[in-house]
């Protein structure tokens, strides 16, 4: 079984900044530093260091070479991304010093995607192999009509959210994760077991999962929902944290790990994640993760990143 990440690959420039830039307002960077990002990206480098099988399909512009060489040294398969004319993807990431994020993403290649790719990746599939998107590469809509004439199974993280996720037939989803926020704009409602039943009605199959930042995460598989509280640690910097647990918690529930131990497991692998700056970079190895404290206790964030 091996697991198909269709997704965006980007450069992160991270200015470390004393609070969030105000609408017409000049603040001094207290720090600027380039890392390797996108969910993308992010998603896949946490399949491969949580242990997964793990191919990354995406598109690069010619100042991205950067983000294979890491994939690769990730151990993600890389020889399904392409380069394309134009800029590879991006974003601009403020960060103040007590480790909240606020984001601007510019697709660039991300956005190259056709129908030849969807196809592509499709033919790439077995039976029983898995199909991770996010919602930075352009096709998303194609990539469901497509889920639909296959026997692998889709796990889709809608981030960032937009009108157009709404409008997806998520009945063909089997595992969906989102965060808090991404749940309230897609149902309407602001509480979480109303979130995850609203959910439920547009997902009848599907496993669900909403992180909760500092509460921690929780899951309605099949009518049982179940909690992971948070792990205690101090946040250096929350960008990625959310795809560290999309993908400790994938890897764990693709190999058959119970939905209650996949959640531990994500919840401690972006309880770390947050305790180091960036994004890609900051994704920790199994072998941390297992060494990590096993008793949750209160507010290590495990909620969005790029």
């Amino acid at each position: 079984m091996k697991i198909i990440n269709f997704g965006s690959l980007n450069l992160d420039h991270v200015y470390r900044v004393e609070r969030f830039v105000s609408p017409g307002e000049t603040v001094p960077c207290l720090e600027y530093t380039r890392f390797c990002g996108g969910k993308g990206l992010n998603q896949s480098i946490a399949l491969a260091r949580a242990g997964a099988t793990v191919f990354h399909y995406g598109k690069i512009g010619r100042d991205g070479a950067v983000l294979v060489r890491a994939l690769r040294e990730a151990t993600v398969d890389t020889r399904h991304i392409s380069e394309v004319d134009g800029p590879t993807g991006h974003a601009v990431i403020q960060v103040t010093d007590d480790g909240e994020n606020s984001i601007i993403i510019e697709g660039g290649a991300n956005q190259k995607m056709d129908s030849g790719d969807t196809a592509t990746v499709f033919g790439l599939l077995s039976d029983g192999d898995w199909l991770l998107v996010q919602n930075e590469i352009n096709g998303v809509a194609d990539i469901f009509d497509a889920a639909h004439q296959s026997r692998c199974r889709l796990a889709f993280n809608p981030a960032p959210m937009t009108a157009a996720i709404a409008e997806l037939p998520l009945a063909r989803v089997d595992l969906l994760i989102v965060n808090e926020t991404e749940g309230q704009i897609l149902t309407g409602e602001t509480q979480t077991e109303t979130i995850l039943a609203r959910l439920r009605s547009h997902c009848p199959r599907g496993c669900i999962v909403i992180t909760l930042g500092g509460d921690g995460a929780v899951c309605l598989d099949g009518d049982e929902i179940v909690r992971q509280p948070p792990f205690v640690v101090e946040a250096v910097d929350t960008t990625g944290a959310g795809d560290t647990f999309v993908g400790y918690f994938l890897a764990a529930f693709s190999g058959g790990t119970s939905v209650r131990e996949a959640l531990k497991l994500g919840c401690r692998a972006a309880s770390l994640c947050v305790t180091r700056p960036g994004a890609a970079d900051s994704i920790p190895m199994l072998s941390e993760v297992e060494a990590a404290p096993h008793h949750p206790r209160h507010q290590a964030p495990v909620g969005p990143g790029p």
